[in-house]
């Protein structure tokens, strides 16, 4: 399988991550985990499933996923391949006017935030590129078009990074103290920049901060206990949920 990765123009730093080109020659599963920002795919050949309660749905050739604090499995046709746009938390608030907590958990159809004929066009020029740095610079004209030069809430900057200082084990009311702002608009304001509430988004932090601080010599004991929880049999329903397996398969199998 193929996975390369493209830096963003200068202009689109500040809202993408990064972008990556995606193939594959056989047929596979995987599963993807939760991640702190939103993801476009274009599949310019090949189709892409998701397998959901032992049903195969078809995505959409150019879709967005938003944020999910599960796994999702996939299923992809042999001779796919993919571009990827990862973008930077509360990123994609600069391209969608909808706020993004609507995309909680889904994946849906470009075609719900554009005109068809559009959409069409740019799934042409992306299947007419030869070359993987055609196809970021189709993607890349496509996102600068959709700018709408808003200007970044930084009160949710703010907030995303007190989450992130205290690897998602911050609590709400030291959120809201931090910030002097109230539960309501603190919630309102954060689910629609980021996709999330701030309680949901803190809770990925964390899960994704203790498979990042893992190491062989760890016990799941003070793994848990790390990771800010003070329950063993919840911190393994979290991940068990958060990756679809307990954290004795999962950490074997990355070893």
């Amino acid at each position: 399988m193929k996975f390369e990765t493209f830096i963003p123009s200068d202009i689109l730093k500040p809202y993408i991550k990064s972008f990556a080109v995606q193939e594959a020659t056989d047929e596979r599963v995987y599963k993807v985990l939760p991640d702190t920002g939103l993801v476009i795919g274009f599949q310019y050949k090949g189709r892409l499933l998701h397998l959901q309660s032992q049903k195969e749905i078809p995505l959409s050739t150019s879709g967005v996923s938003g944020l999910a604090d599960q796994y999702k499995t996939f299923k992809n046709s042999p001779d796919i391949g993919t571009v990827l746009v990862f973008f930077k938390e509360a990123g994609a608030t600069m391209f969608f006017k909808n706020p993004l907590h609507e995309l909680f958990r889904e994946s849906v159809s470009l075609d719900n935030f554009m005109l068809r004929s559009e959409l069409l066009l740019l799934e042409e020029r992306l299947y007419e590129a030869t070359t993987d740095s055609l196809r970021i610079n189709v993607v890349e004209e496509f996102l600068i078009t959709r700018m709408t030069h808003a200007e970044p809430d930084k009160l949710v900057l703010a907030a995303l990074a007190l989450i992130h200082k205290s690897k998602g084990t911050i609590r709400i009311k030291e959120l809201m103290d931090h910030l002097a702002i109230s539960q309501s608009p603190l919630e309102k304001r954060f689910r629609q920049a980021v996709g999330a509430s701030p309680k949901k988004f803190a809770s990925i932090v964390r899960m994704k901060n203790a498979l990042q601080q893992y190491n062989p010599s760890m016990s799941l004991t003070d793994l848990s206990y790390e990771a800010g929880f003070y329950d063993q049999a919840h911190f393994i329903k979290e991940f068990k949920t958060f990756t679809g397996g307990t954290p004795e398969n999962y950490f074997s199998e990355k070893e």
